[in-house]
């Protein structure tokens, strides 16, 4: 049966590895690797599960959600060669069903996130369009309390001034300069190792699901409401 409580032995390695950020070291302690990871790889089972309660997740397996921890740094100055978190992320299921979730695990810096990242440029003005003549919608998901407790303000990229094409006096000209759309939720240590942690995870997740409906339906139907997917 799947973990539901994660030990805190996941963050000691984490510690020792942020100290130790070399191949050298990663290889002589690569078995304690191996035992974090699988108490990781048993935690992200149980909360896929909980996942599958509630929304439909395409990704199959625990396993298959979490990311290396081999860091890609062919194009970063920074030449560390690994993570210093554990990391993963969902994907919804269907072509109707947009947004993705994403879990971060690090001493001091553990949360949830979820949204678009780098929307392709047809998709980013399909929202942009959805927000010039439905953004009300929008707005009274982001003031929500639910949504201030759980996020507090809608993250992201944006444009120095309006994007072309679009009215430059918009009373949503702020979400409509966005390049990204991203929510977060922080979770301290102590919560980290609590025995419904998956469950606190897999609620945050849940309150995201406003803010995706809102932008599934920009991205999926026209302006009369016809299914373009």
């Amino acid at each position: 049966m799947p973990s539901l409580q994660l030990d805190k032995s996941i963050f000691n390695f984490l510690k020792k590895l942020k100290k130790n950020n070399n191949r050298d070291w990663f290889n002589a302690n690569k078995d304690e690797y191996l035992v974090e990871h699988q108490k990781i790889i048993l935690f992200a089972d149980a909360l896929l599960s909980e996942m599958n309660k509630h929304d439909r997740i395409e990704t199959v397996s625990g396993k298959k959600s979490l990311h290396r921890i081999y860091r890609d740094t062919r194009f970063s100055l920074d030449k560390t060669p690994y993570k210093i978190n554990w990391s993963g992320s969902f994907s919804r299921a269907t072509s109707k069903l947009r947004g993705g979730y994403y879990f971060h695990l690090e001493p001091g810096n553990t949360f949830v996130g979820g949204g678009f990242w780098s929307p392709n440029p047809e998709d980013l003005n399909r929202i942009r369009v959805e927000i010039s003549s439905n953004g009300d919608a929008l707005r009274k998901i982001l003031n929500s309390k639910k949504f201030k407790d759980n996020f507090g303000t809608l993250d992201g990229e944006e444009l120095k001034s309006g994007p072309k094409g679009f009215d430059k006096e918009h009373k949503h000209l702020d979400l409509l300069k966005k390049k990204q759309f991203l929510i977060g939720k922080s979770f301290t240590d102590a919560e980290v190792f609590a025995s419904n942690f998956h469950l606190k995870l897999c609620a945050g997740f849940k309150e995201m699901r406003p803010f995706f409906n809102f932008m599934s339906e920009a991205l999926t139907t026209d302006a009369n409401g016809e299914s373009i997917v």
